[in-house]
């Protein structure tokens, strides 16, 4: 496998493709949802991140200002507790009135191991974090990108582990959630809300590290490399939809 490109400082500005647009991103405190997060604020984006501790978003909320001289909205909320995120839909609604962007990127690994060895309560959390939550946020969210003149909602995928020995619950987990964004990308052919997965080449990430914890990280692409390929997806003018799109 050849070397991915050396990670940049951050996004160079961009040409307003997302101004005024309401982007909101989940795991947006690090790896690609942080990646996508600030380049969609270099296109312009107001930008709606959600993490679980204030620290963390903090750190990109700074790194955003000096990008663009604008503050983000900061959502420090773990997502599993679930009844949240319909709170979260009724502030976005007071606030703006509307969605313009959702890219979902919080997920978990969970535990390598047989399926008879798998705890229920790793189980649980694999499946709530990486799909129910994903779930929750479509039942939530639907209405304000439906309120959107070109809503785009991208979703994050895996093919790593597919059906293969000892990646039972993230496995099954993101095979769930593929067909679960493509049965909503379903119903919304007659609107201009358009909803797709996109399905990144490995790349440096702390859940990469846990699953294979002696790859040398200098093989793979960082999600800087990445995000470029993504944010089209975001974009108005994207007309991507009801699909599982590879990324690198």
């Amino acid at each position: 496998m050849s070397a991915a490109p050396a990670a940049s400082a951050g996004p160079a500005a961009g040409t307003g493709r997302l101004k005024d647009r309401v982007v909101l991103v989940t795991g947006a405190s690090r790896g690609l949802g942080r990646a996508v997060a600030l380049a969609a604020a270099a296109e312009g984006a107001h930008l709606v991140l959600v993490a679980r501790t204030v620290g963390a978003l903090e750190e990109i909320d700074d790194a955003q200002k000096k990008l663009t001289g604008q503050p983000a909205v900061l959502v420090p909320q773990d997502l599993m507790e679930q009844d949240a995120i319909d709170r979260l839909g009724a502030a976005l609604y007071q606030r703006f009135g509307r969605l313009d962007g959702l890219f979902a990127a919080a997920g978990t690994l969970g535990q390598l191991s047989p399926v008879g060895h798998i705890p229920p309560k790793v189980w649980d959390q694999v499946m709530g974090l990486n799909l129910t939550v994903n779930y929750r946020l479509i039942r939530s969210l639907d209405p304000l990108l439906r309120r959107s003149d070109a809503g785009r909602a991208v979703f994050v995928t895996d093919r790593t582990g597919r059906d293969v020995a000892y990646w039972p619950p993230y496995s099954a987990s993101k095979a769930a959630l593929e067909s679960l964004v493509l049965s909503w990308a379903g119903e919304l052919r007659q609107t201009p809300l358009r909803a797709t997965l996109v399905a990144p080449r490995p790349f440096v990430s702390r859940l990469r590290r846990a699953a294979f914890p002696g790859e040398k990280q200098e093989s793979l692409a960082t999600a800087e490399s990445l995000a470029p390929a993504i944010l089209p997806l975001l974009l108005p003018a994207s007309t991507r939809h009801g699909e599982v799109v590879a990324i690198g």
